[in-house]
């Protein structure tokens, strides 16, 4: 076993800090006109000077960053430009450039005088929706309305906003048609949907206010840059250790929807097989007969409505991505998310060719873990992934393998340390990553184990839109070193390095009663790969492609607000440990016959084309009929696609998705890769070495 030490920077995958932004929202009632509290001025200077003293994107707080916090926080506030009219964006236009001046100063009346506003045209709206309830709705319309309004015009009329709520209200009503609600409930549903916009933002704090106005200036900096309130730290802190009692998924708001972003390995949700990321959950409740409409709850409130007791069941009723408002309903039973059921697991994968038996290991690894608790009080046989892994190498159930698959589909990241040690299994030694400063610091963080790499055959890594952070840093070491072969789709593209910054260090809340502070979550390092190249939004290039029917041509980093830049620094110095070059170019022709003749791969090649179109259409009809139909053939469409799958394999077909056991599904990529192992292990024996650490 290789030696351990804890990692000085933590790999929390990006969008943990969505939900922890998202769930500070304070249930306290507010006066009608919020101000700030008495610790929100200094508390504003702070994390100015922090951003522009200390964070890696080297860029002062000057009149030009003013005005784009200034079209932020609008957008912040409204994403999908329900709300405000042009005449708001302008009403406060004068005060874009001061901005600057008034965070240096702790001002921060704009802030508040803008949510005031948001408040007012959000009661407006409300009820415009209720009245437009009450009239009565048409669902033989040739109407279409655009569900994607980010970069929509702000309205220039109150009645040009009428005319896009009454299509949003026709729309909401749709969709509860289109999934068996008659009249009388979707009346009743909607009216308290439109009634809790109100309500909800009658229960905000000063301090939800200043999160967010101090989180849109952090973002201008970068999008893993915020500010978190006491609350969010707190929810944070408990979703990072993973002790929090529901269902194992990282939410966050859209709009006026929770939308599921990442799902916790060994969590119910993710063991379930029935959600994903992008899925939007629009109802909660402990009885399947009595779930709640929660689109337009704000995400604390829906949080706290999914937690519950372990062992208890919770119902959600849930619109997956891409299915045109088609619901459906979950049942997950709560519990923590241990250790345990994160941990690696190893199979074995038969690959049968030209009368032989190829016996393909696999090694899958949702995250890169450590029992961090244990390791901080001194034990030495902490548990970790790279000792997992170590043992399944060493195991029976991998013993005589012709190649071995890294899976590393859907892993966020973790810890980097583990991402190190787990390299060294497969290297004989040298670096691994380089961690680059602001300032021009760099430090080479390598594998110093003096002994062999436990494993020297045929390697491949498998990955997809959501492998990030030490996932990548793994991945692009391998492929760096000619060691291991990286197949599927491009990475997530997070190369950043975050910190947590309490600003009670700074005084803030000093000689304030019960003051509370925040922390600043600030990025401070990018990494690089042995060669040179930032791991940041370009991720990892795979050597051979897959399609994944989750991913996206706009996915990961490269989707993001201010993400910061692709860039080199200069290489360290590493040597080859492998000769994959010499087979690339065979292992994709082969590769490449086989996605287009194998009827399961087409069928997923397919089907992966036809989501990502699917995607692109943002627009949708307000006429039932025609929405129903289009519902339809998209249900039809997915079906023939498991069909296809399932016939490729030999299996029973289905005759409805509800009948589909996620199980039943075969993995058609993982056989892929199995099937390039066995063509690498096949080129290797016909030229008479294996990697080069393994034949000299």
């Amino acid at each position: 076993m290789r030696g351990h030490s804890v990692s000085r920077y933590s790999l929390c995958h990006h969008i943990a800090l969505a939900l922890a932004l998202a769930i500070g929202i304070s249930s306290t009632a507010a006066a009608d006109r919020l101000t700030p509290s008495e610790i929100h001025p200094r508390a504003s200077q702070v994390i100015g000077e922090l951003l522009s003293r200390y964070h890696y994107r080297d860029e002062s707080i000057d009149d030009a960053l003013s005005e784009a916090v200034y079209d932020a926080y609008f957008e912040a506030l409204d994403p999908d430009r329900y709300y405000f009219l042009e005449a708001d964006i302008q009403a406060f236009r004068h005060r874009a450039d001061q901005l600057d001046d008034e965070l240096r100063a702790g001002e921060l009346d704009t802030a508040f005088d803008i949510f005031a506003r948001y408040r007012e045209r959000v009661e407006d709206r409300s009820e415009h929706a209720l009245d437009r309830l009450e009239k009565g709705l048409a669902f033989d319309t040739e109407a279409r309305l655009d569900l994607d309004r980010s970069d929509a015009d702000w309205a220039a009329s109150r009645s040009e906003l009428d005319q896009i709520w009454d299509k949003r209200v026709i729309n909401d009503a749709l969709i509860q048609r289109l999934n068996s609600r008659d009249r009388t409930e979707v009346r009743e549903s909607l009216t308290k949907r439109y009634e809790r916009l109100v309500r909800s933002l009658e229960q905000s704090s000063a301090e939800d206010v200043f999160q967010s106005y101090m989180s849109t200036w952090a973002s201008q900096f970068d999008p893993h840059s915020s500010y978190m309130s006491p609350r969010t730290s707190e929810n944070f802190d408990i979703n990072m250790s993973l002790s929090l009692e529901g269902i194992g998924a990282m939410l966050t708001s859209e709009g006026d929807f929770v939308e599921i972003v990442e799902l916790i390995p060994g969590g119910p949700a993710a063991g379930s097989g029935d959600l994903s990321p992008g899925d939007q959950i629009t109802g909660v409740g402990d009885d399947p007969d009595a779930i709640q409409d929660v689109v337009g709850w704000r995400l604390g409130d829906v949080v706290d409505l999914i937690r519950g007791p372990k062992g208890s069941e919770v119902h959600l009723r849930v619109m997956p991505e891409g299915r045109d408002g088609h619901e459906t309903t979950i049942t997950l039973t709560r519990n923590t998310v241990e250790l345990e059921e994160q941990a690696a697991q190893a199979e074995v994968r038969e690959v049968k060719r030209d009368g032989q038996n190829h016996r393909i290991g696999v090694i899958d690894i949702p995250a890169f873990y450590a029992d961090l608790g244990a390791a901080n009080a001194g034990a030495e046989d902490y548990r970790n992934t790279s000792d997992d892994v170590a043992r399944l190498l060493d195991s029976e159930t991998l013993s005589d393998i012709d190649g071995l698959v890294i899976d590393l589909r859907g892993n966020a990241g973790g810890s980097l340390e583990e991402a190190v040690q787990m390299t060294g299994l497969f290297i004989d030694q040298g670096p691994v990553v380089q961690v680059n400063r602001s300032n021009g610091q760099r430090e080479v963080l390598e594998d110093q184990a003096a002994e062999p790499a436990e494993y020297d055959g045929p390697l491949g890594v498998m990955v997809d839109s959501n492998s990030a952070s030490a996932s990548e840093i793994f991945a692009a070491a391998l492929q760096d070193y000619g060691r291991g072969v990286v197949i599927g789709d491009q990475t997530f593209g997070k190369g950043t390095v975050q910190t947590l910054i309490g600003l009670d260090q700074f005084g803030v809340g000093s000689g304030v009663e019960d003051a509370a502070t925040g922390r600043l979550k600030l990025t401070i390092a990018k990494f690089y790969r042995i060669n040179g190249e930032s791991t940041q939004l370009e991720g990892v290039q795979p050597d051979l492609h897959l399609p994944y029917p989750q991913s996206s041509d706009e996915s990961g980093e490269r989707s993001a607000e201010r993400a910061l830049p692709w860039d080199t620094i200069r290489s360290t110095e590493y040597r080859q440990q492998g000769e994959l070059a010499r087979y690339l170019s065979e292992l994709r022709r082969r590769h490449d016959r086989r996605m287009l003749t194998d009827p399961a791969l087409m069928s997923v090649s397919a089907e992966a084309k036809r989501l990502r179109e699917a995607e692109a259409r943002t627009e949708v009809s307000l006429n039932e009929d025609r929405r129903r139909a289009a519902q339809e053939q998209q249900e039809a469409a997915r079906l023939e696609a498991v069909n296809a799958q399932l016939a490729a394999y030999g299996r029973e077909t289905i005759e409805d998705l509800d009948d589909l056991d996620r199980d039943q599904l075969p993995d058609a990529l993982l056989d892929e890769t199995a099937e390039v192992m066995v063509d690498l292990a096949e080129l290797i024996g016909e030229d008479g070495t294996v990697a080069q650490a393994a034949a000299r």
